[in-house]
């Protein structure tokens, strides 16, 4: 576990470190995925369907907010509707404004779960959505997640009424607004997986904010059984086909997706909780404490050893004829003793120091005393601390 913590902080101070650089870039990727869908979805008109197109577009939406994703993607469906017909195009104008009406009036900051939920549910996992909505966003997320769906299945309409629309002729108006009303009004699945994430999102959130040990943990199991049993039941009464097995295997990605949620977001040791009791001349007070789950990024220490022998012999210049030999003589004569060697320790960044040869000393035990820097050394090494600096900077 404590490695893992290790990996979360990590990650976070590398978050922290270049987030300029990476919102962008998820902002890039997610536009860029959103597009493709649409094109691959409808794909009526060819300018469009490109990738150069949706790269200029992604490129755009990369810096913009986050709520230019949706207008983009927005204008691109309608011109795909617009290619197919015009009054496809007129219907979807009027579902997108309503949807944005409700939607603005009640989560305009939740703009990346209406992208999201068409896209999970094309990817035939949209059972992530509620549970995951619920624990990090408040109850009118739910709003949000419903706008998401609605747009899902008018995706879903219009392919399916495309050749019946080609076929029809322009004296056939009414009928094909008619045809895609009816289509999306008398949806019976998408009313009750739009009613079965609403209130699994709602269930999400009431339980995850309980003063009981593990409620994020409760929260994302119930949630995700709320929502199979909702979306079974509505298969029983409107036989909407909804996949048992599918419902299920997404049931329970939904709870690993909110687990690794947990870990990010609310990591707490319920171990370690304390509940203190006290009060003051008006009120109770109860308190109950939950300590984080974090752990500090591990620094590394760096000792270097440095010879200062080997120094000492480069730096003096070489002797000649008798008084080099009289001077091995004279270290012949004396006892051996070990080279002289330097251990600095860099406990702290400091700033580079230059010391004269009569301060030394005093400088040395103001360091010692800061803890920033140690320097030891034996009587040959002080004896060369005037010809050479080997005080170390370590970063």
């Amino acid at each position: 576990m404590t490695g893992l913590l290790e990996i979360r902080e990590k990650l976070k101070l590398f978050y922290s470190k270049y987030e300029p650089f990476i919102l962008p870039v998820v902002k890039f990727l997610l536009a860029f995925v959103t597009l493709n869908t649409v094109n691959g979805r409808l794909g009526y008109m060819i300018q469009l369907d490109n990738v150069a197109a949706v790269l200029i577009v992604a490129l755009l939406c990369s810096f913009l907010p986050t709520g230019t994703m949706v207008f983009f993607a927005m204008l691109f469906s309608l011109a795909h509707m617009y290619a197919l017909s015009l009054e496809v195009a007129l219907v979807g104008l009027c579902v997108y404004l309503l949807m944005f009406l409700i939607f603005f009036r009640f989560s305009p900051k939740h703009s990346v779960v209406v992208l999201l939920t068409p896209l999970l549910c094309s990817m035939h996992i949209p059972y992530v959505v509620p549970v995951a909505v619920g624990l990090l966003c408040g109850p009118a997320a739910a709003v949000s997640v419903g706008c998401g769906v609605g747009i899902f299945y008018l995706f879903e309409t219009i392919q399916a009424n495309e050749s019946n629309i080609r076929t029809m002729g322009d004296e056939d108006m009414l009928a094909k607004i008619r045809l895609l009303i009816d289509g999306i009004v008398g949806n019976k699945g998408m009313l009750v997986i739009i009613a079965a994430f609403a209130v699994t999102v709602l269930a999400v959130y009431l339980l995850r904010r309980l003063s009981v040990d593990y409620a994020w943990t409760i929260a994302s199991v119930a949630g995700a059984m709320i929502n199979v049993v909702l979306l079974l039941i509505g298969d029983l009464i409107y036989n909407i086909n909804i996949s048992i097995g599918g419902a299920l295997l997404g049931s329970l990605l939904a709870i690993v997706v909110a687990k690794v949620i947990e870990f990010f977001r609310f990591c707490v040791d319920y171990g370690r909780k304390e509940v203190v009791q006290f009060e003051d001349d008006e009120y109770y007070y109860y308190v109950k404490a939950i300590p984080k789950m974090t752990v500090s990024v591990s620094t590394k220490t760096v000792k270097r050893i440095n010879s200062h022998s080997q120094l000492s012999r480069a730096a003096v210049p070489a002797k000649s004829g008798a008084s080099a030999r009289g001077a091995q003589a004279s270290r012949t004569a004396q006892p051996s003793r070990p080279a002289g060697r330097s251990v600095v320790t860099e406990r702290t960044a400091a700033s580079r120091k230059s010391y004269g040869a009569g301060n030394r000393a005093q400088s040395r035990s103001s360091d010692l005393r800061s803890g920033k820097s140690v320097t030891m050394g034996n009587a040959a090494s002080e004896e060369n601390a005037s010809a050479l600096d080997d005080y170390e900077e370590l970063f």
